[in-house]
This record gives C-alpha cells, sequence and structure tokens, in this order.
C-alpha cells in the first residue's frame, strides 16, 4: 500500500526507524515496540496525515501528541524491564502508554482530561492492549492506591520532581520527567531512588504542556 507521495507502508516504516536511531534511540526492543504501536490512531483531524513526522502535534483539550523521537528516548531512559508496573502521568492520546505497554508488565496511565481517557481507552482496547489501565484523575498526586512503582515517566512540565510521585517511586526505581517553567525551555531529568536518596542526570532540552493540578473542565 502506497500513500499519496509514492511511499509504501514498509518504506515509511523504515524511514521512520531511521529517523529514531538518527536522533538516538538504540535500544532493539524500544525500536520494536516503536514499530509495533502505529502512531496514525492517535491522531485525529487535520494533522492525521501528518503522524509519521518526528514532529509534537496538536491533539484535543489543548494537549499535544510528543514527537516519536522524545517518546521514544524518554522510554529508553525509563530502562523498562519485563516485570515491571509503570505509571504515566499524563495520559494524553495514549500513544506513550501503548508503547509502554509493549515493554512493561503492566502500565497505569492518568490524565485529567476524561475525553483524552475515554478516547484512549477506545484506541487500547481497538489494539488489543489488555495491561493498560486509563484512569481520569489528577495525576500530581499520582496513584497511591496501586503504589509503589518500578517506574514513572511524567509527559508534563513540573517546576521541580513533583513529591508525591517520588513517594510512590520503589527504592530501585526510575522516574523521567520534563522540569522547568512552562514558558521556558524546559530540562528532561531522570531521577534514581536509591537506598540512600535521590540522584539526578539531566538528560536533554525538551517542550512539554505544564503539569497543572486538578480535572479539567471536561472532567
Amino acid at each position: 500500500m502506497t500513500d499519496d507521495d509514492g511511499i509504501t507502508d514498509a518504506e515509511r516504516k523504515m524511514q521512520f526507524l531511521y529517523a529514531l536511531r538518527s536522533k538516538g534511540v538504540t535500544e532493539t526492543r524500544i525500536l520494536n515496540a516503536m514499530e509495533q504501536i502505529d502512531r496514525g490512531p492517535f491522531i485525529r483531524g487535520l494533522f492525521a496525515a501528518r503522524a509519521y513526522e518526528d514532529m509534537p502535534l496538536p491533539i484535543a483539550c489543548g494537549q499535544t501528541i510528543s514527537q516519536p523521537s522524545v517518546v521514544a528516548l524518554m522510554t529508553q531512559a525509563l530502562d523498562v524491564s519485563a516485570r515491571d508496573k509503570v505509571l504515566e502521568v499524563g495520559t494524553g492520546s495514549g500513544y506513550q502508554a501503548a508503547i509502554l505497554s509493549k515493554l512493561a508488565r503492566r502500565v497505569y496511565t492518568i490524565d485529567r482530561h476524561r475525553r483524552l481517557v475515554h478516547e484512549a481507552r477506545h484506541i487500547f482496547d481497538e489494539l488489543g492492549l489488555t495491561n493498560i489501565t486509563a484512569i481520569v484523575g489528577d495525576g500530581s498526586f499520582g496513584l497511591p492506591e496501586q503504589a509503589p512503582f518500578d517506574k514513572i515517566i511524567v509527559t508534563a512540565a513540573a517546576e521541580d520532581p513533583p513529591g508525591p510521585l517520588l513517594a510512590q517511586l520503589k527504592v530501585g526505581g526510575i522516574m523521567v520527567v520534563p522540569v522547568g517553567q512552562s514558558d521556558a525551555v524546559q530540562s528532561l531529568i531522570r531521577v534514581r531512588k536509591t537506598a540512600n536518596g535521590l540522584d539526578y542526570d539531566e538528560l536533554r532540552k525538551v517542550r512539554f504542556v505544564p503539569l497543572l493540578e486538578g480535572l479539567g473542565k471536561d472532567s
């Protein structure tokens, strides 16, 4: 099957994976997950035709779907294993959770916008992703009833790594979170929780929507 530019699905997939490798995504498990999860179903409307470009795109509720290379690099930094229970704060389109579902034992994803959670659940069902639980709620407080988590990923920017989320991270666990002011360039931070405290690594500059408390207007 070819698109309007005469590119076949196989060629498009090869270009997509090449773009990821060129941005520093090297782990085979992550590349395989990115190959298995088609970004197309997670983008609707005017921007659907650009689903396979390595760029962020707007989605409903004033949110965005991150560019695939950022999704892959955040996933790589999280170092997910097949036994992990993962919390994602900020479901958005559901694309990041879908990628994680191919790598982890269980994924819990939470978003303040009811519409986004319902749409993501529908896509998860269509794709047969049965190890994801999507929840409407205030992600800044995490999901204490399911804690502790092996890994936590935050897809919205906080001024500092949120204390309630750090408290829900297992010793030995990793959290990946963008940190910085919402109107400035942010830094992607990896936090490792050890028996002696927290170790921080700054990974790269990023730009994400801000992490907000409370539920969205549609909720």
